[in-house]
This record gives structure tokens, C-alpha cells and sequence, in this order.
């Protein structure tokens, strides 16, 4: 060998591939689906405005294409003052990742369920309250959500299920 070449690597040499990093890669954010419904303007914006709320959270993964996946977070928020409802908004928060290095179907549950809505969170937060905000309602701001102990919940209570144990309550946020 001359003094100007260069000596293969080992791993190389030996064939021998090292793992793959682990990696979560965000292609693209963007708004699937936005609504709001106020069924009682302008009446409703007359009344004193102590609104009880319900937030309803879901999420659904779908892989693409070698390592894509697809992600979409649901939020439907109703206030309502008494038996009337205020509005009605559900906005469809969607993000395309490039998921790698997990090998294990358990890992790539985890970061589908509550690593990338952990992503997509802050963007659904403002799509809502910007439009519950330009319909005439006061501010609204979303309080954190934590999708990592929802997605242990799940896991939980499908445990259960599978054992024929009595599953906990449901959280009202998925």
C-alpha cells in the first residue's frame, strides 16, 4: 500500500453494518380538516360567558411509503353555557415524519401515538383558538395534553382486555 491510499474502514471491511440511528424526521405540518359551528350567533354572544367545555382527542398513524408516516390529531372542543352550545371546533392537525431505527413494532406504536402528536399539539392549539377567537369568542388556549401517559393508558387497559381484567376508566381525551 503507497502512502497515499487509504485503508478501508473495519466495519466496512468486515461487512458489518452498523445499526441504523434512531431518527424522527418531520416532513410536513399542515391543516387536514378545520371547522366551527356557532349555532346560536349573534344570541349567544350577549350572555355571560362562563362556558363549560369538552375536549375530545383522537389520533390515527398510517404508514406510507418505505419509512412515512402519516399522523393526524383530532381535536373537537364544545363549549356550551347551560344546555346551549356556544361552538362547536374540531380542527384535523396532520404531519408526514420520516420514522427510522425502530425496529421494534412497540417503539414504532409509541412514537405514532404520542411522540408525533406531541409534535403536532402546538400547531392544532393555534389553529383553534384562532378560530374561536375570529368567531367573536374571547381567547381560548388549549391546555397541555400528555400523550405519552394517554398512550400508557391505552397500553394498560388493551393489557387488560387481553387478560379479561376490568380496564380503568376511559380518559375523556382520547
Amino acid at each position: 500500500m503507497s502512502d497515499t491510499e487509504t485503508p478501508e474502514a473495519p466495519a466496512a471491511a468486515e461487512g458489518n453494518a452498523q445499526p441504523q440511528q434512531r431518527q424522527v424526521l418531520l416532513q410536513k405540518i399542515y391543516v387536514k380538516d378545520a371547522s366551527i359551528e356557532v349555532p346560536l350567533a349573534p344570541q349567544i354572544f350577549t350572555r355571560q360567558w362562563q362556558p363549560q367545555l369538552d375536549v375530545q382527542v383522537n389520533t390515527e398513524a398510517k404508514p406510507l411509503e418505505t419509512d412515512g408516516l402519516l399522523v393526524t390529531l383530532a381535536i373537537t372542543v364544545t363549549a356550551k353555557l347551560g344546555e346551549d352550545t356556544a361552538f362547536l371546533v374540531e380542527a384535523h392537525q396532520s404531519g408526514i415524519f420520516t420514522v427510522r431505527g425502530f425496529t421494534q413494532p412497540e417503539e414504532r406504536a409509541a412514537v405514532a401515538a404520542a411522540y408525533c402528536p406531541n409534535l403536532l399539539f402546538p400547531f392544532a392549539r393555534e389553529t383553534i383558538a384562532d378560530m374561536v377567537q375570529r368567531a367573536g369568542f374571547p381567547q381560548f388556549l388549549l391546555q397541555p395534553i400528555n400523550f405519552d401517559a394517554i398512550y400508557l393508558e391505552h397500553l394498560q387497559r388493551s393489557r387488560a382486555e387481553q387478560a379479561g381484567e376490568a380496564a380503568p376508566a376511559a380518559n375523556n381525551l382520547n
